[in-house]
């Protein structure tokens, strides 16, 4: 399991991209809080941060042509087979939404598709 660095969302072939919105799915519902060596910073944070970015993954999604559930684009709305938060406090966005994503992360992400095959040029990056 992995959040790619948020720059790479757009440039993610189909089978990551789908996948990532399957993970972003599943930490959002039951997952949330178990631990997991690649994604455990992400509770450090308000799920609202995980909402915000699993936006950047479904208008990714839409952009190409997909259509998520539209239960996730309620911040609240955690699948079918956890309850829903009460209310989860809105929080504002930040560039990046996670600080983790960093320099050496998007390196690290970049490293990890080449290792899968998947050239993503580092000049189309920031």
């Amino acid at each position: 399991m992995r959040l790619w660095h948020e720059e790479l969302i757009s440039k993610l072939p189909r089978q990551q991209l789908l996948g990532q919105h399957r993970e972003v799915a599943a930490l959002r519902g039951n997952g949330w809080g178990k631990k997991h060596f690649t994604v455990d910073y992400v509770f450090k944070y308000s799920p609202y941060k995980l909402y915000q970015f699993h936006l950047l993954v479904m208008n990714e999604m839409i952009s190409r042509g997909y259509r998520p559930n539209d239960n996730w684009f309620d911040p609240n709305y955690r699948g079918i087979h956890c309850e829903p938060y009460n209310k989860l406090e809105k929080i504002p966005n930040t560039c990046p939404i996670y600080p983790e994503h960093n320099d050496a992360y998007l390196k690290e992400c970049v490293d990890n598709l080449k290792a899968k095959g998947i050239s993503i040029q580092r000049n189309y990056l920031r």
